[in-house]
């Protein structure tokens, strides 16, 4: 379990556009927010 302060470990995800993102990439330069959500129209 992660403490207040700690660094968030290093992840990718592909984006919308099929692009993909490393959280390392944005270390230091920007803030980022990673939000997940059920695809639309569907039960999950």
């Amino acid at each position: 379990m992660p403490d207040v302060g700690d660094l968030a470990p290093d992840f990718s995800v592909r984006g919308a556009t099929g692009d993909e993102f490393r959280l390392s990439d944005l270390r230091g330069r920007a803030r980022a927010l990673l939000l997940f959500y059920p695809k639309d129209k569907t039960s999950g």
